[in-house]
């Protein structure tokens, strides 16, 4: 009973999460400093947009611009309360904004953003800057606004924003620091973590680790250090395979459309889950985790492509990220594993963990897949 219990409390927990398997909620903050003079860009996704002020106006699940130009104000309005700027000379005198210019569309990996820009005017050159964002905040706590402040020719300074109001204060001055590179480790822990696609296609993987395959049957490994040996052939595949990729499509060597990968990668948890049930590749299955790995590299590469950044100034926030990600993705081997290993010989680890997680997974994902494949909303239509 207790294992139905929690076998139902995952079903549950599961068919909640299917909005967080796609790409995570971001938007790109560009500050470029020149003199006394900065300008703003911000860019915030339509889709963010649309669910917080409803502006498909005729629902027919297309934005034209005539909806969006209608509701510049409002977006403006939601932009001022999300994001707040205080910049300051040498005297502590304030900078002045100008207005929003209008309203611009650009796009990005993962879709259409809003651009809101503006100039801000100082007496002096500034020397001070306090950063507070909130958007989304009540809406989306998983969001994360990404901000690239340039000044004049030097380096790129860079900033990881989580909406939780907390004033950050940046140095303008000739003393300041290049590169915010430690926002961006916490950026990849947090990035694996709310992946529920990319963590699920990890967890089915490690699922059969502390048993062995029969002829019809799964058995509890006997001893720890095979299973030890299978557990690391598929973290060190997956982590290689998507370093590949993430590092290929961040300097912009491959491409590829995000609703292909989006789409592969729910292929690649169904098709992980159904080797489970039915297994084809039933050893070395760090090739499996490899092959599926590189598709998964390409999910991780949206925010940091979105920068705008040069090459020579993505290597830090590459590495950074990434090692962010393995972080993330190491402590929930160290949570799983051993739970794993200390349930194997109960005979609902391998029938309802391993088969009913499996069969769970794969309905799941097969939802993802057709939802990104097809562009539908399959679990907002059944509501």
């Amino acid at each position: 009973m207790r294992a139905l219990t929690c076998l139902l409390s995952a079903l549950l927990w599961l068919v909640a999460l299917p909005a967080l398997a796609h790409k995570p909620s971001d938007a790109y903050l560009r500050l470029s400093l020149q003199g006394a003079k900065l300008e703003q860009r911000f860019d915030i996704a339509l889709r963010d947009l649309d669910r917080e002020l409803d502006l498909d106006a005729d629902a027919d699940g297309a934005l034209q611009w005539g909806e969006l130009r209608s509701r510049a104000p409002a977006i403006q309005a939601l932009a001022e309360q999300g994001l707040s700027l205080d910049l300051r000379d040498a005297k502590g005198q304030a900078c002045k904004p100008e207005a929003y210019r209008p309203l611009q569309i650009s796009s990005h990996s993962d879709g259409r953003y809003a651009v809101l820009s503006r100039s801000w005017h100082c007496e002096a050159p500034p020397q001070d800057l306090t950063l507070g964002y909130r958007l989304f905040a009540s809406s989306d706590p998983t969001h994360r606004g990404i901000a690239r402040l340039q000044r004049g020719e030097q380096a790129n300074q860079l900033l990881v924003l989580a909406p939780d109001g907390r004033p950050q204060q940046l140095k303008l001055g000739d003393d300041a620091a290049a590169l915010g590179l430690g926002g961006f480790f916490l950026e990849g822990v947090h990035h694996i973590w709310i992946g529920i696609d990319h963590v699920l296609f990890l967890l089915v993987l490690l699922l059969p680790a502390v048993l062995l395959r029969l002829s019809v049957s799964w058995a509890p490994a006997p001893v720890l250090r095979p299973a030890l040996v299978e557990v690391i052939g598929v973290v060190t595949a997956f982590t290689a395979a998507h370093s590949i990729t993430l590092g290929l499509a961040v300097f912009g060597v491959l491409d590829p459309p995000s609703r292909w990968v989006e789409s592969l990668i729910a292929a690649s948890v169904l098709l992980a889950a159904i080797n489970n049930l039915y297994p084809v590749v039933k050893r070395s299955r760090w090739k499996l985790s490899f092959a599926f790995g590189l598709i998964h590299g390409f999910g991780f590469a949206g925010a940091l492509k979105d920068l705008g950044l040069g090459q020579g100034a993505l290597a830090g926030p590459l590495l950074m990220f990434n090692l962010g990600v393995e972080a993330g993705q190491l402590l929930i081997v160290a949570v799983f594993v051993p739970l794993a290993w200390l349930l194997r010989k109960q005979s609902f680890y391998s029938r309802w963990l391993l088969g009913g997680g499996s069969l769970l997974a794969a309905v799941l994902s097969l939802v993802w897949l057709l939802e990104r494949a097809l562009a539908l909303n399959i679990i907002a239509a059944s509501g």
